[in-house]
């Protein structure tokens, strides 16, 4: 029997996603408790969770937060009909969520792939994320193809749940670091006069180079555009669940704070705005 696709979460990533699998062909179902107004054309929209749970046997979450998955989780284990066998969880939880999400399935013989993707809007769009899956072989080998309607790169990084996260969460930190310390760089620099196109010029031929420099600052920040496509309430969230998850790891964290209370103060000084805003914000806040 082929698969039934269900999709969980139809945010500004979410749908993007949706979309690019549904344009492979495969037989979809989709929810949103919010709104089903960007739902990909041609799927079966349902009313509510358990409607998608009762109808997929592989379902894909795009969703917020680790407790938004230990709900859907907690519908799918409760569900009088459940036709679900594997869950494939895109969503930034943290490892502890995603653990618990797997250990709960497990006990009713449903596999969990802890799948978090990075790229932003733009990648969702043109299905060239990177996807970070922490799973066992078998399972990841069943989804594979379906995560790569949505990802140019998609890597099996670990055998375990939680593993995904643990890449995706130090890969976002080492983005907002890049970011935090480009924008006091660029700050420093044109205080002192010089352009700040000038300043990239040198940087992306030497070795301060990084993805900040790279993209953000002359793509999106120096013609005042800010629109890296990812929320600063996204980021903050993320660097925020590095450094919890840092912690319960014992392993080294000077850095991360700081740079998680700068974009927190970011979000609480400029809610919703974009992440690329961390460099007016930290040039007009020394």
């Amino acid at each position: 029997m082929a698969d039934k696709i269900g999709w969980i979460g139809l945010g500004s990533m979410g749908n993007r996603m949706a979309k690019n699998v549904a344009k492979n062909g495969y037989q979809m179902i989709v929810a949103d408790k919010m709104n089903t107004k960007s739902a990909p054309e041609g799927t079966q929209i349902a009313s509510n969770n358990l409607e998608v749970i009762s109808e997929a046997n592989i379902l894909i979450l795009s969703i917020p937060a680790g407790p938004d998955t230990l709900e859907i989780t907690r519908e799918i284990l409760t569900a009088p009909n459940s036709s679900v066998k594997i869950v494939v969880d895109t969503s930034t939880i943290g490892i502890p969520h995603a653990q618990e999400a797997a250990e709960l399935l497990l006990d009713k013989g449903i596999e969990y792939a802890d799948a978090p993707v990075s790229g932003g809007i733009a990648g969702a769009e043109a299905a060239t994320l990177a996807v970070m899956v922490g799973c066992n072989d078998k399972t990841f080998d069943r989804v594979q193809p379906i995560l790569k309607c949505i990802g140019a790169n998609v890597f099996h990084v670990g055998a375990k749940p939680g593993q995904g996260q643990t890449v995706k969460l130090l890969n976002n930190f080492l983005s907002a670091t890049a970011m935090a310390a480009t924008s006091e760089a660029m700050a420093f620099g044109t205080a002192n006069g010089l352009d700040m196109n000038a300043i990239l010029d040198v940087v992306n031929v030497s070795s301060g180079r990084n993805t900040a420099t790279m993209d953000k600052f002359p793509n999106r920040i120096s013609n005042e555009a800010f629109d890296g496509g990812f929320a600063t309430k996204m980021m903050a969230k993320d660097v925020r669940l590095y450094v919890e998850n840092v912690t319960r790891s014992k392993t080294a964290s000077k850095i991360a704070p700081l740079v998680a209370a700068q974009f927190a103060a970011l979000e609480e000084a400029e809610p919703g705005s974009d992440f690329t805003r961390i460099y007016p914000f930290v040039r007009d806040h020394e």
